[in-house]
């Protein structure tokens, strides 16, 4: 290749999906033969509910779902998604502040580009899902990384967000419940970071896909609800993916100011035009049919949860904080590092994953690809004999 025809800098600067890349080796491993269990995607083991598939086989009917539709997305559907913002979020919206998306990523991707200049920070709360620093620099800004660590349950502090915030800050980026530690914020700390951006002048962006997905009694609270005045720099994230099952599908939406979600719908309009018009329509029966199967799937993972601290926190060396949403567990395994497992001297989280793969045939993904190394993630969205297999293995192998 000449200097001439060279690729873009920007895009052959992004890194590879963390969890995508391990999730991948895991499922080549396993079509070779090899008995590898992955805890790496997160994504629900279970069956689309039934009615959502129905519903996407009666609009296979209708030739007008053959056709282009709005960009932003079929009415009905924005109608569904203005419903459940005012019922999980807090938070009275009009169609014209929806977008529906090809999936999360896209949703993500598009509130960068909309909000960002080249130079903007962007505060960046870690540990953080690896595509937030992609997107961030995809639109000219700057990740600025608010590492939060077990002591804190994963959770920034209003102080440590002052503490990073410069005159270049433009926003925040707020996920509760986390990926990757399962972390919820609790309404009061809640309230106190949306005040805190509300006086600074401080866009949100606030990633909500997990919303529905939190235990012991716990309510994750929107930032939208805890201060209603932020709504106005607030751009709200979410899909069907993960409550119902629906990975595949690729609906995802933002909710946001009216300006801001016209710009993202001209932005779309050019980019991908509109969603699948049979996803959207099974989507539309995800968020208004019964909820019976995805409180089926909660409860499941809710029993996941449990029994993946349990049997984690007897390794030695590895301290497990309880997650309280979404389904992954984010251990502190500092304590294996700087030692010899297996003729082999292990330093960082990276090459503990490697001997994890190697060794036991158990894919989990390293701390680096969320920010500092000494952390695992584990999805516990996986059936629960290959469950427990996989960490009995990994107990064997650290005893």
């Amino acid at each position: 290749m000449t200097e001439r025809a060279s690729l873009s800098q920007k895009i052959s600067a992004i890194a590879e999906s963390a969890t995508l890349k391990v999730d991948a080796k895991a499922k080549a491993l396993k079509a070779e033969g090899r008995p590898v269990i992955s805890y790496a995607a997160g994504e629900p083991d279970f069956a689309t509910p039934a009615h959502v598939v129905d519903a996407a086989r009666a609009a296979l009917d209708d030739p007008a779902n053959f056709r282009y539709s709005p960009a932003a997305g079929l009415p009905a559907l924005k109608k569904a998604i203005v419903d459940k913002t005012l019922r999980d979020s807090g938070l009275a919206v009009e169609p014209n502040q929806v977008v529906v998306t090809n999936g999360g990523k896209q949703a993500v991707y598009q509130a960068f580009q909309v909000i960002l200049n080249p130079g903007d920070e962007v505060l960046l709360p870690s540990p953080y899902w690896t595509t937030y620093p992609e997107a961030i620099q995809l639109a000219d800004g700057a990740p600025v990384a608010v590492f939060a660590g077990a002591d804190q349950d994963y959770k920034v502090t209003v102080d440590q967000l002052e503490a990073a915030r410069t005159e270049k800050t433009k926003a925040l980026v707020f996920v509760s419940p986390s990926n990757p530690t399962g972390s919820v914020y609790t309404p009061e700390e809640t309230e106190r970071i949306a005040r805190w951006a509300l006086e600074h002048g401080v866009w949100i962006l606030t990633d909500e896909i997990y919303q529905n997905l939190t235990y012991d009694g716990v309510r994750a609270v929107s930032i939208v609800e805890a201060v209603p005045e932020v709504a106005g720099q607030t751009i709200l994230l979410n899909g069907v993916a993960k409550t119902y099952a629906m990975t595949g599908w690729r609906v995802g939406w933002m909710v946001g100011p009216a300006p801001a979600m016209k710009a993202a719908a001209n932005l779309q309009s050019h980019l991908t035009s509109n969603v699948n018009n049979i996803a959207q329509h099974a989507a539309i029966a995800a968020l208004t049919g019964p909820q019976d199967a995805a409180e089926e799937f909660r409860e499941a993972f809710d029993r996941r949860r449990t029994l993946m601290v349990d049997e984690l926190s007897k390794i030695d060396g590895v301290n497990v904080p309880v997650p309280k949403g979404a389904f992954y567990v984010y251990p502190d395994v500092r304590g294996l590092l700087g030692r010899e497992w297996k003729g082999r001297r292990i330093e960082t989280t990276l090459e503990l994953a490697d001997l994890i793969l190697d060794e036991v045939e158990v894919a989990v993904v390293p701390g680096e690809a969320f920010g500092p190394s000494g952390y695992l993630r584990l999805s516990y969205a996986l059936g629960d004999d290959q469950l427990l297999e996989g960490i009995r293995r990994l107990q064997a192998l650290f005893a």
